[in-house]
C-alpha cells in the first residue's frame, strides 16, 4: 500500500477498504476468543460430569466398589491414582474389553433404575394404602332425605316440587327390560361379560378422550359406578378410582349381574331431585317405571351421565338429543331394531310437571311444607293439592313488584306482602316479600308489626255489639286523655261531632280511643281473639289504636270473619294429600262454620268498611262496578302501612314497610297498600269470572302466544303497513323505511333487541294505527304481547291492560329482562 503524507488525505475508497479489513480482523479475533471460551466450558462440564459419576460410584456397596477397583478384597481402600496418570501407565487392551466404559456407564444405569423404580414403589404404596383404607360396601349409601312434595294448584296443575324423590325400589322381577337394555347399551355394553373392570373399555375411553381434545367418555363400568354411589365419595382422585376398582371386584364376587344392575338403577341420580329409576319415571312422566315406553326409557338412561345438565325439566332439547343417542346404541347392540328406534324417536314426550318452580310461589310452598308435615307422617313421596290459584298468584307478584319498583325508592319503601283469601279461608295467593331469592323470610306470615288503625275493627265491633252503638251514633272529635295517654289525630286537628261511620272512615283516633275506653280493653281483646288473632295483645288503652304487633295473615283472617258466615275463619293451604297409592293420605273435611256473627252487627260493620273506601282514607282502593269495603292502617312514624279490603269473592291484605323498621316517606295505608289492592282486585275479576291467564310457561325463552293472554286485536283498518321489520329496540321497528313504535311498550336495546331480531328474521308483520303507537301482528298474534310476555320489554304506565298483565306474567317467571343476575 502506498504511504500518504500527513497533509494529503486518504481517498474515500481507500479509507473505506482499510476500515473494512480492520473490522474483519476484529471479528476473527472475537470468533477465536469465543471458540476458546466454549471449549473451556465444554471441558469443565465434562470433568464435572466425570467427577459426579465417580462420587456416585464411591457411594455404592463395597462389592460394586471392588468391581470398580476402589477397594481391596479385605475391604481397605486402595491407593488413589490420578486418572490421567493411570491412563498413561495402563497397558493397551483389546478393543472388546472396556472396563473404563463400563465404569462410566453404571452410574447412569443406576440413575435410570432409580427413575423407574422409585415411582413404582410409591405407586405400590399408594395402592396398598387405598386397599388398607377401603370402606365397607354400602358404607356411603345415601340417607333418606326430605320426602318429595309435588304441589298442585287448585285446578290440578302441578307447578312445584320440593325434596328428593325416592319412588319404589325396583327388583329383578319389576325391572323394565327396555330400561335395562338402554342403560347397558349407553353406559356399559360389556356389562354381562366383564368381571367388574373393563380394561378394553378403559383403553377405548382414554383413546377417545386423547383424540377428542378433552374428557368425552368415562371408563367406569356400571359395577364401578354402583360401588362409587353406595360406598365412596364423589371426589375425583386416584385413590378413589383405585378403591372403586377394588370394590367393583368385590361386588362382582358377592352379587349377580342382575342384582348389580337393579341396585344401580335404584341408586343413580336422574336429575330434578329424582333418585332411582322409579322416582325419575314418576317425576318426569307421571307413572311408575314399569309403565315406561321405549322413548321414555331411553331418555332416562341418557340422564345418568349428566343429570343436572340434561334434566328434561330444565333442558328438554338436550335430554331428547341424548335419548336419540341411547336409541342408536340400542340398535348397535341388537337390543332393538332400527324401525323401533325410529318409531321411538318420533314419539312425542310430555312432561308431568313444568320445568321450574315459579320463583314467587316459594313463600307459599314453605308454608305448605309445614302444613304437610303436620297433617301426615307419610315418609314416601307425596302429591299435595293446594288452594293456590296460579293466575292470581302471578298477578299478585306482578302488581306488588310493579308498584314498589315505581314508587319504592322515592317513598323509601323496601318490602311488601300480600295475601288473597277466599271467604272460606282458602289462601288463593301469597306474596311474602319482594324477592324470595334475596330473603326467605315470609312477611305475610312470620312478620309481626304494629297494625295502627287497622286494629280499630275490633274496637268498633265491640261497640256495635255490646254497648248499643250504631254507625249513626255521634261522638265528638276533641282532645282526649286517658290516664297519662293523650291520643292525637294524624293531622293534629279536631273535627268536632261525627257519626261513628264517618269517624271510622276517616280513621279519627280520638273517637276510637273514647270508644275503647267505653267498651274496655278486655272487650277489645276478646273480639280480636274471637276473629282469630293469636298474637300477644297488651292490655293498655293504646291497644285501641293498634299498638300490638300482629301478622298480615292474622289481620286478613280477622277481616274475613266479617264477610264470612261464621267466626273464626280458619285459613288453610292444603285440600288433600296423596301418596303412591289410590287411598288419599289426607282429605280436608267439610268445615262447619264457626259461631255466626250477629247479623245486625255484621251489617253495621260492613257498612262502616264500605264508607272507608267510598269517602274515607281508602278511596284509592275503589274498583269501578264492584262493592268494596276495607280499612287502612298506619303505624307511628310511618313505619308500617296496611290495607285490608273485602269484595264478595275474596279478602285481600296488603302490607308495606322496611325490614329494619325504618320510617317510610309519609306512606299511609291509603297510599301504596290501597293502590296495590285496587290494581290486584281490578284485574283479578277477569280471572275469577273464568278468563284464565296463561300458566307459567314451560320454556321461558320462548314467547307465549298472545292469544293465551288476550283476545287478538280487531282486524286492521285500511292503511295497514306490511313488511319484514328491522329492529331499533324491542319497542321500535323500521318497516320499509318507516319507523313504527309499538303501543304501550317501553323498548329495550342490547341483547334483547338482538334476540328479537333473530326471532323476526325474514318474517312479515302487519301493523295498523298511528306509527307512533301501532299494534302489530305476527301470524295472527299481537307482537307487543309476545314481546312483553317473554320479558323483552316493559309495559308503559298507560299500556292496555293485556300488556300490563303480560308484564306481570314475565315478572313472576323471571323471564327476559326480569331474570336475576347470577
Amino acid at each position: 500500500m502506498t504511504a500518504q503524507g500527513p497533509d494529503r488525505p486518504e481517498s474515500g475508497g481507500a479509507r473505506e477498504g482499510t476500515e473494512t479489513r480492520a473490522a474483519a480482523r476484529e471479528a476473527a479475533r472475537a470468533a477465536a476468543l469465543l471458540a476458546r471460551q466454549l471449549g473451556r466450558l465444554a471441558g469443565s462440564a465434562g470433568r464435572s460430569a466425570w467427577r459426579s459419576g465417580r462420587d456416585a460410584a464411591r457411594k455404592t456397596t463395597p462389592v460394586l466398589a471392588r468391581a470398580a477397583g476402589r477397594l481391596r478384597p479385605d475391604g481397605t481402600a486402595a491407593p488413589q491414582v490420578d486418572p490421567v496418570a493411570r491412563a498413561e501407565a495402563a497397558p493397551t487392551v483389546r478393543s472388546d474389553h472396556r472396563p473404563s466404559a463400563v465404569r462410566r456407564r453404571r452410574p447412569w444405569l443406576l440413575g435410570l433404575a432409580a427413575l423407574v423404580g422409585i415411582p413404582l414403589v410409591i405407586l405400590a404404596g399408594y395402592v396398598l394404602t387405598a386397599f388398607a383404607t377401603l370402606p365397607p360396601l354400602g358404607g356411603a349409601a345415601p340417607e333418606a332425605t326430605q320426602r318429595a312434595l309435588v304441589v298442585e294448584a287448585e285446578d290440578g296443575r302441578s307447578f312445584a316440587n320440593r325434596g328428593a324423590f325416592q319412588g319404589e325400589k325396583l327388583t329383578e322381577k319389576t325391572l323394565p327390560p327396555r330400561l335395562a337394555q338402554a342403560i347397558v347399551a349407553i353406559e356399559d355394553r360389556r356389562f354381562f361379560s366383564h368381571w367388574g373392570i373393563d380394561l378394553r373399555g378403559m383403553m377405548r375411553a382414554l383413546w377417545r378422550n386423547a383424540t377428542g381434545g378433552g374428557v368425552r367418555e368415562g371408563g367406569s363400568t356400571i359395577t364401578q359406578q354402583y360401588a362409587r354411589l353406595t360406598s365412596l365419595s364423589q371426589e375425583k382422585t386416584l385413590r378413589r378410582k383405585i378403591q372403586e376398582a377394588f370394590l367393583a371386584l368385590r361386588l362382582e364376587s358377592t352379587l349377580s349381574k342382575p342384582e348389580i344392575l337393579v341396585g344401580y338403577l335404584n341408586t343413580a341420580y336422574f336429575g330434578a331431585g329424582a333418585y332411582g329409576a322409579d322416582a325419575a319415571a314418576r317425576r318426569y312422566f307421571g307413572h311408575d317405571a314399569q309403565g315406561l315406553t321405549l322413548a321414555e326409557a331411553a331418555m332416562l338412561a341418557g340422564l345418568v351421565r349428566a343429570p343436572s345438565q340434561l334434566a328434561p325439566t330444565r333442558n328438554f332439547g338436550g335430554a331428547k338429543e341424548r335419548a336419540d343417542l341411547v336409541l342408536q346404541a340400542m340398535v348397535e347392540t341388537g337390543a332393538i331394531s332400527q324401525a323401533e328406534a325410529d318409531k321411538a324417536r318420533a314419539q312425542k314426550l310430555t312432561l308431568h310437571t313444568p320445568p321450574e318452580t315459579p320463583p314467587g310461589t316459594n313463600y307459599f310452598l314453605d308454608a305448605v311444607a309445614g302444613d304437610v308435615k303436620r297433617l301426615t307422617q307419610e315418609t314416601g313421596d307425596v302429591t299435595v293439592r293446594s288452594t293456590l290459584n296460579l293466575d292470581l298468584q302471578s298477578l299478585a307478584e306482578g302488581v306488588l313488584a310493579r308498584r314498589l319498583d315505581a314508587e319504592g325508592t322515592k317513598k323509601k319503601v323496601g318490602q311488601g306482602a300480600l295475601i288473597a283469601m277466599a271467604p272460606d279461608g282458602a289462601i288463593l295467593a301469597m306474596v311474602g316479600g319482594r324477592d324470595y331469592e334475596d330473603s326467605q323470610f315470609n312477611r305475610a306470615v312470620q312478620a309481626k308489626r304494629q297494625a295502627g288503625s287497622l286494629f280499630k275493627l275490633f274496637v268498633y265491633l265491640a261497640a256495635y255489639g255490646s254497648k248499643g252503638f250504631f254507625p249513626d251514633s255521634v261522638l265528638v272529635d276533641r282532645p282526649t286523655q286517658i290516664g297519662e295517654w293523650e291520643p292525637q289525630n294524624s293531622n293534629n286537628r279536631f273535627r268536632g261531632a261525627l257519626p261513628l261511620r264517618s269517624a271510622f272512615a276517616l280513621s279519627v283516633n280520638t273517637i276510637a280511643a273514647q270508644l275503647g275506653e267505653e267498651v274496655g280493653v278486655p272487650a277489645i281483646i276478646a273480639e280480636a281473639r274471637r276473629l282469630g288473632v293469636q298474637s300477644d295483645l297488651p292490655a293498655v288503652p293504646s291497644l285501641a289504636l293498634g299498638s300490638a304487633d300482629v301478622s298480615l295473615l292474622e289481620m286478613t283472617r280477622a277481616y274475613a270473619g266479617v264477610l264470612g258466615p261464621g267466626v273464626p275463619v280458619e285459613p288453610f293451604l292444603v285440600r288433600g294429600i296423596r301418596g303412591n297409592t289410590a287411598q288419599p293420605l289426607y282429605q280436608r273435611p267439610a268445615q262447619k262454620p264457626g259461631a255466626a256473627m250477629d247479623a245486625q252487627v255484621q251489617s253495621m260493620m260492613l257498612d262502616s268498611l264500605q264508607a272507608v273506601v267510598e269517602s274515607g282514607t281508602g278511596k284509592a282502593a275503589r274498583v269501578s262496578g264492584l262493592a268494596v269495603g276495607g280499612k287502612t292502617g298506619t303505624s307511628q312514624d310511618y313505619r308500617d302501612a296496611w290495607f285490608v279490603g273485602l269484595t264478595p269473592d275474596m279478602i285481600v291484605g296488603v302490607w308495606v314497610g322496611n325490614d329494619d323498621n325504618a320510617p317510610m316517606n309519609k306512606v299511609t295505608g291509603g297510599d301504596i297498600p290501597a293502590r296495590v289492592f285496587h290494581d290486584f282486585v281490578e284485574r283479578a275479576q277477569k280471572v275469577l269470572k273464568g278468563r284464565k291467564r296463561p300458566a307459567p310457561s314451560a320454556a321461558r325463552a320462548e314467547p307465549i302466544p298472545a292469544a293465551a293472554v288476550a283476545p287478538p286485536p280487531p282486524a286492521p283498518a285500511a292503511g295497514e303497513l306490511r313488511g319484514v321489520p328491522e329492529i331499533v329496540d324491542t319497542g321500535t321497528l323500521t318497516i320499509r323505511g318507516r319507523t313504527v313504535r309499538l303501543l304501550g311498550v317501553v323498548g329495550e336495546g342490547g341483547a334483547l333487541a338482538r334476540q328479537l331480531a333473530r326471532y323476526l328474521r325474514r318474517r312479515e308483520i302487519i301493523c295498523s294505527g298511528d306509527p307512533a303507537s301501532s299494534r302489530c301482528r305476527l301470524d295472527g298474534d299481537d307482537l307487543a304481547s309476545l314481546i312483553v310476555t317473554a320479558g323483552g320489554a316493559r309495559a308503559s304506565d298507560d299500556a292496555p291492560s293485556d300488556l300490563i298483565e303480560a308484564e306481570d306474567q314475565a315478572r313472576a317467571e323471571r323471564a327476559g329482562l326480569w331474570q336475576r343476575e347470577r
